[in-house]
């Protein structure tokens, strides 16, 4: 998989958070075009690709979501300083005095996130995380007139300015792991892939902002199962108890148990028994490290198609990431290319398992 880690490069350094997913979209439709039988975007936006298969062999949804997390302008003082609004989850501390691009009419806009500095803080300023509401984005323009000329109005996207770095141990950092990793395990499956069953790819939109692409895609589609790629939050390091996230980078695949909120589980996913199954007898098969995760506080494209229609069977693969939502996730490539094999052996026991019934 010499490969993959150029992939994850071409796919993080793209700009396209949620409701803005043309770019990366436009990159993966590039990549895999020669790979599969079709390939279209449907109404809401989602990439859409299929593998034919044999008629009356079951059908298999693939998924990963193709926006990450990012900010909408909205608004523009006398000054020329920004203020702006989430689209996905955030942790106001991570953001202050990140450098980010606002994607304008005319171009990319490079700017930074200000506040006021902690020389001009009183004390008891100083011990609290500055809010959203206190900071701005200031792109070097002296009024609102100059920053309406370079192209900025209400309503344009905005992502972290941020590169893809190796760090040793063939770890990497970067933005946008959530969940561009997912994409391209999914990418590598669809190149790579051989089965009689139909098996459809699909990128979707606006997971962060309601898994909200999964929801039309599954239900146009009506798969007989569904495997979904995205990202768990790691707990390897200081100040994380083990049993608040008991994952670790370079442990291997995450199979998903469960997710959702964490008073009880709710409004998340509780993977298939079935698929949860075959998962791990695959895994251990072929001696594939794995990781099993329970995760309260959160939720993947694989709550809605598991809703979908008459319900579908669906199951969950993630990688391990540390520092999530942030302008520097970081991930183990080993734990990527492991999630790939994992994926390409499973899928042919769940065609088989739901061929028979």
């Amino acid at each position: 998989m010499k490969d993959i880690k150029s992939i994850l490069k071409k796919l993080t350094e793209t700009h396209a958070p949620s409701g803005c997913e043309a770019p990366v979209r436009d990159v993966i439709t590039s990549i895999l075009e020669k790979y599969v039988d079709e390939i279209y975007v449907d109404k809401m936006g989602n990439l859409i690709t299929l593998k034919k298969g044999i008629n009356g062999k079951p059908k298999i949804l693939l998924d990963a979501h193709m926006d990450e997390i990012g900010m909408l302008v909205k608004y523009i003082d006398e000054k020329g300083f920004i203020k702006f609004s989430y689209t996905g989850g955030f942790f106001d501390q991570t953001v202050l005095n990140q450098r980010v691009i606002i994607l304008t009419r005319n171009g990319p806009i490079p700017g930074v996130i200000g506040a006021k500095p902690p020389h001009l803080m009183a004390q008891e300023e100083r011990e609290k995380i500055v809010k959203r509401s206190e900071m701005f984005i200031d792109i070097g323009v002296e009024s609102r007139q100059e920053a309406e000329r370079l192209g900025v109005r209400i309503g344009d996207h905005i992502t972290w300015s941020a590169e893809l770095t190796e760090l040793a141990d063939g770890k990497l950092v970067s933005k946008a792991f959530d969940n561009r990793v997912g994409c391209a395990i999914l990418i590598k499956i669809l190149q790579e892939l051989k089965t009689e069953s139909p098996v459809y790819g699909v990128f979707t939109v606006m997971e962060e902002i309601g898994l909200r692409g999964a929801k039309t895609a599954a239900f146009t589609i009506e798969p007989d199962a569904a495997l979904v790629f995205d990202i768990a939050a790691a707990g390897d390091h200081p100040n994380v108890k083990e049993g608040e996230a008991p994952i670790r980078i370079g442990g291997g695949p995450v199979i998903g148990v469960a997710d959702g909120s964490r008073m009880n589980l709710g409004g998340g996913l509780i993977t298939h028994p079935l698929i949860r199954r075959i998962l791990i007898e695959t895994a251990e098969d072929n001696h594939i490290p794995y990781q099993l995760y329970v995760f309260e506080g959160g939720t993947t494209d694989g709550t809605v198609i598991a809703l979908s229609r008459t319900g579908v069977p669906t199951g969950l693969i993630s990688v391990p990431v540390r520092y999530a939502h942030s302008a520097s996730e970081l991930l183990s490539l080993m734990d990527v290319e492991k999630s790939v094999q994992l994926a390409e052996l499973s899928i042919h026991k769940i065609v088989e398992t739901f061929s028979t019934g």
